[in-house]
């Protein structure tokens, strides 16, 4: 069998969910409504703490329009949190239809893996595309370019973004199958993403840019595996990191996903393995 039908059955997965999930427009419009009100939130509470004190502002690693252009690529990239599981997997747990999935005939963690990333990618790009038109051109126009989404450093600087982005798309979707599974063997997965939600808030630099953290926590910051969904493709989009330092950020997030991916896999093989469906 060649490599294109080995990948048919996933590919396949990928794209019916896709197109699944692009129906939900109204959902899609009042997400970005809602991101829109606490983008410019965050916004003002930036634009009052630059404009507060000049010492802060020259002493910061990054610039007032810098800050506006984070907040909105983040409002902008917001699904890609995985703070929580694919909602088709947890009810297909909490009805037992779980178990359709251990009788067909691929594998298990590839057609979740699939199903989770066209959620995600489905979600992703009409919030990406809508926050763009408001923040980049809406606002410029109406005379409020200092809070505007500036564009990247540079061609190359964008270039690097977005893979940085597809790579962070991949990422997300690793964090969510560790979810699937958790809540597979948990049988319920509110609490889980009772716990995680904050630690993902956090880490990945939606609350606060992680630049703005500490200086002697930089390291450690940029190395766990969440500053792979915003603070690494922000910091390729800004320019902060070149060259070597820019193929070092991407080589990182590709070691996380490899990793998580690993980990997913042996901890989906293991919860299957002891999974009992009950009924009939």
């Amino acid at each position: 069998m060649s490599p294109r039908e080995l990948l048919r059955p996933y590919a396949a997965a990928f794209v019916s969910r896709f197109m699944q999930m692009l129906q939900y427009r109204t959902a899609a419009l009042a997400g970005f409504a809602t991101q829109c009100w606490w983008g410019g939130i965050k916004v003002m509470v930036f634009a009052a703490f630059y404009g507060g004190s000049a010492v802060a502002g020259a002493a910061s690693p990054m610039s007032l329009a810098q800050a506006i252009s984070y907040t909105w690529l983040a409002q902008g990239l917001l699904v890609l949190l995985p703070w929580l599981g694919d909602p088709e997997v947890a009810q297909a747990v909490r009805t037992g239809a779980v178990a359709y999935d251990r009788l067909r005939p691929v594998d298990a963690y590839a057609l979740w893996f699939a199903r989770s990333a066209g959620w995600i990618a489905a979600r992703l790009l009409p919030r990406v595309a809508l926050m763009a038109a408001f923040a980049a051109a809406v606002l410029p126009l109406a005379g409020l370019g200092e809070w505007a989404w500036q564009p990247p450093a540079s061609a190359v600087a964008g270039m690097a973004f977005l893979l940085s982005v597809g790579l962070a798309l991949l990422l997300s979707t690793a964090m969510v199958m560790l979810l699937n599974v958790a809540a597979t063997a948990a049988l319920n997965e509110r609490g889980i993403s009772a716990v995680v939600t904050p630690v993902v808030i956090v880490f990945s630099g939606n609350l606060l840019p992680l630049a703005l953290l500490p200086d002697a926590w930089q390291t450690a910051l940029l190395v766990q595996p969440l500053a792979g969904l915003f603070d690494i493709p922000a910091r390729l989009y800004f320019g902060q990191l070149g060259g070597w330092h820019a193929l070092g950020a991407l080589g990182l997030q590709c070691f996380w996903i490899a990793l998580l991916v690993a980990f997913g896999r042996m901890a989906m093989g293991r919860t299957m393995r002891s999974l009992q469906v009950q009924g009939g």
